[in-house]
């Protein structure tokens, strides 16, 4: 008898072992399918945030055209466009005492630098 017994004990635990395994299975396979839709979840609230990126980057475009700039800052700013009559000149109070045609030098360089008489140009027009 004690063979047979033997034989039930071992056969007790193999079921039981059975029973665990197909449990641990079924839990497995379910954490496997909630994974699975999680990772579907975040794939299309990718594709949303990128739906959404592409559309703020043409409004962005769209705010910073030149035209729009100037309107905005010509009706909300009351700025204006710059012109002769509205633009003010600063002169350096060193070039201002110095000679029209007299050579300019750089700071640590004894070479001098000529420098074009005025020609009724604007200075600025070559920049």
């Amino acid at each position: 008898m004690s063979n047979s017994t033997t034989f039930v004990r071992l056969n007790f635990l193999l079921a039981i072992v059975l029973i665990v395994s197909g449990l641990y299975l079924v839990k497995i396979s379910y954490e496997s399918r909630r994974l699975f839709a999680e990772i579907e979840n975040a794939h299309g609230t990718e594709r949303q945030l990128e739906s959404d990126r592409r559309r703020l980057e043409a409004e962005r475009q769209a705010q910073a055209t030149h035209l729009r700039v100037e309107s905005v800052a010509s009706t909300k700013l009351g700025m204006r466009a710059a012109t002769p009559a509205n633009t003010q000149y600063v002169v350096d109070a060193g070039l201002a005492a110095a000679p029209a045609n007299a050579p300019l030098t750089s700071q640590g360089s004894a070479a001098p630098t000529a420098v074009p008489a005025a020609s009724g140009a604007d200075p600025g027009a070559s920049r």
